[in-house]
């Protein structure tokens, strides 16, 4: 299944070059990356192209990761990375920036989205450890959701009190690679590739905590430090992506899921399999967007949401038949 997967996404990146307002054909769009020129076609398929297709692969990995490491975390098939309020504080830190900096361009966007992740997951560890249970999952899950209404409260309130941030959030809200430039890659690529190395350190810990806290005490595990490093796991990796393309939605809740009902549970199986799985389906996903609203463009978030929220509840219900 990995093969098959790795070929899928290697297809899904030759049509994510090839197709656009201004299709290129597939042999052409790999000459350019090669033989890059001043053609037409080589221009578009170099700077339009090339980092968005490097960011679908980027984003869809890390949230396919986020999802999993969150789902094991929780111990819950249902949760996603943004249960933890990483994405509500990249937001808040989006609003901000914009209302009180003035800034706009992606890759600034981009900076204050990760500063906001992770000063909302040191604030979720500070409520959840507020009592000496540092790490429990129920404490984490409930100061998440507690700190994400706040915040999206106060984004709201911003949003709607000036009308210029507004014009300038909705765009990064809806989740989207359109404009995204290489920079941004590179600024968040070390950031999800350390995190998604901590997550494939932690599979082995996160499989026996899943047995039960009092299971994993019992062979040796230190269950408070696995979980705060799953933590700093899942905002690296949500984080990160979050920072590149704005909130996109489903990707870590449906790609883990689907991975577990095909080839069953064990992190450290399942774990490259998800991260296959979300690069897939983020850039299937783009391509979609830029086809069926030709020449305009749907935003990736948006069709992740079409797709993910059916196929979600296929895949509950082919579970609940087995």
């Amino acid at each position: 299944m990995g093969v098959a997967l790795a070929v899928l996404v290697a297809v899904l990146a030759v049509a994510s070059l090839a197709v656009g307002s201004r299709p290129v054909p597939p042999d052409a769009a790999l000459r350019a990356l090669w033989d890059p020129g001043s053609s037409p076609d080589a221009l578009v398929v170099n700077q339009l192209r090339v980092p968005r297709t490097v960011l679908g692969v980027l984003v869809g990995a890390a949230l396919g990761c986020a999802g999993a490491v969150v789902q094991a975390l929780t111990r819950n098939p249902l949760a996603e990375p943004g249960l933890l309020g990483v994405n509500a504080g990249a937001a808040a830190a989006v609003v901000v920036v914009i209302s009180v900096l003035g800034v706009g361009a992606p890759l600034g966007l981009a900076a204050a989205a990760l500063v906001g992740a992770g000063l909302a997951t040191a604030a979720v560890l500070a409520i959840g450890a507020s009592r000496g249970v540092s790490g429990d999952p129920v404490r984490l899950v409930l100061a998440g959701v507690a700190l994400a209404a706040c915040l999206h409260s106060v984004t709201g309130a911003v949003t709607l009190l000036d009308s210029r941030t507004f014009d300038s959030y909705r765009f990064w809200v809806v989740g989207s690679l359109e404009g995204r430039q290489l920079g941004t890659a590179l600024v968040v690529a070390p950031v999800v590739v350390a995190g998604g190395v901590l997550a494939w350190a932690l599979g082995r810990g996160l499989d026996a905590l899943a047995l039960g806290q009092d299971v994993g005490r019992s062979l040796g595990l230190r269950t408070g430090r696995v979980r705060l490093l799953a933590l700093l796991a899942v905002t690296l990796l949500c984080g990160g992506a979050t920072a590149a393309a704005g909130p996109v939605s489903f990707v870590g809740l449906v790609v883990p899921h689907a991975v577990r009902l095909l080839v069953g549970p064990g992190l450290r199986r399942t774990l490259p399999l998800c991260v296959l799985g979300g690069a897939a389906l983020v850039l299937a996903s783009d391509v979609v967007g830029r086809v069926v609203a030709r020449p305009a463009e749907l935003e990736v978030g948006i069709v992740t949401a079409f797709v993910g929220a059916p196929l979600l509840l296929w895949l509950a219900l082919s579970g609940a038949r087995r």
